[in-house]
């Protein structure tokens, strides 16, 4: 299995317009970071999860031909703003889309994206096929994915463990059980959006600590704000098997 980092950022701290911090002005591409989300590759398989603004040029700067299957985490627009770009799947690959998410994903993307899941569908939009989806098991594909439950903040959202691999992102809270299917995991993506305390993020300091606790070989911090600093003056201060993960990153399962 090989997994690719589509984008390491987040909205949150992103400045918009102008932007002249250093983060933002950094020659060091692994300072570039698109929001959050990953393309899981099998040799039969390809999805990824969470669509955010970026998705268009993610999709192309990966060069990804192929696309199963959208995974999604939760509903907040910088995970869903780019739905709309699977159309271009749709067109090339002559059939729906598989769409993964639960019922509060449903809620957005019948909102958002509403013209999709009219009965009388205008010529060209996207065409899914929606499941919703709780705490159990699914296949994409040939690939078995197992939900785990998290709180950001007070939104259930949803993690996502495939086989030895396991993606969190937007969470600040794991009830205990849910940490038991995360365990035994060799690789934990897991969100730090800066080093100070936020309300619905997990700080560094919090996610090398959950990263410790759960005891995994090697751990990569995603969701990542301009707020965090550099890349590599804060990869260089974390303790070993843990990195910040960057735009582009691959790895083989």
């Amino acid at each position: 299995m090989k997994v690719t980092f589509l984008g390491t950022g987040t909205s949150q701290g992103v400045p918009i317009i102008a932007c002249q911090c250093k983060v933002c002005q950094s020659s060091d591409y692994k300072d570039k970071r698109l929001r959050s989300s990953v393309l899981i590759e099998t040799e039969n398989t390809s999805f990824v999860i969470d669509t955010g603004p970026d998705f268009r040029q993610q999709m192309l700067r990966a060069k990804t031909k192929k696309m199963d299957a959208v995974v999604f985490t939760h509903g907040h627009k910088d995970h869903t703003a780019g739905f709309d770009d699977i159309r271009g799947f749709n067109y090339v690959q002559q059939k729906a889309m598989d769409v993964y998410g639960d019922m509060y994903v449903e809620i957005v993307l019948k909102r958002d994206f509403y013209y999709a899941f009219e009965e009388n569908k205008y010529p060209g939009v996207p065409d899914l096929n929606l499941h919703v989806i709780n705490n159990q098991k699914f296949k994409v594909g040939d690939v078995e994915v197992l939900p785990i439950e998290l709180k950001h903040y007070k939104l259930p959202i949803k993690g996502f463990r495939v086989g030895d691999f396991t993606y969190i992102t937007d969470a600040n809270f794991i009830e205990e059980e849910e940490k038991e299917k995360i365990r035994g995991s060799k690789v934990l993506v897991l969100n730090a959006l800066r080093k100070t305390e936020h309300i619905s993020h997990f700080s560094l300091e919090e996610a090398i600590a959950l990263g410790k606790e759960l005891d995994i070989p090697q751990v990569y911090f995603t969701h990542i704000s301009h707020q965090m600093g550099f890349h590599k003056e804060v990869d260089a201060e974390l303790p070993e098997g843990m990195n910040l993960s960057y735009d582009g990153l691959t790895i083989e399962l």
